[in-house]
């Protein structure tokens, strides 16, 4: 009786060694592709969302401080502040053959 515990006690051994192994691989695959992935993003120039949402603070900002002075600028001039209007883009002209 004693050899079929021991038997069964390898067995369940090989077992757990064999899901640990496995696990291991899993996790190595898992980490080999993210840094595959995230090779492939920087080499395509993509921004995370980190640096998007600090530019568009930036930006933000950035105009909020353009309206004030804007105002302070027509206050020191005693007129109002003109709203800029918006430039479209203007198509460039062809040369002519």
């Amino acid at each position: 009786m004693q050899s079929r515990n021991k038997i069964v006690e390898d067995i369940s051994q090989l077992m757990n060694n064999a899901m640990g192994v496995a696990q291991g691989a899993k996790s190595e695959a898992e980490s080999a592709m993210k840094g595959w992935v995230d090779r492939w993003m920087a080499d395509r120039d993509f921004v995370t969302r980190e640096e998007f949402d600090a530019v568009s603070a930036m930006a933000k900002k950035a105009r909020e401080e353009n309206t004030a002075l804007a105002k302070r600028i027509a206050a020191l001039e005693g007129g109002t502040p003109k709203p800029r209007a918006k430039t479209a883009a203007k198509p460039k002209a062809k040369p002519k053959s």
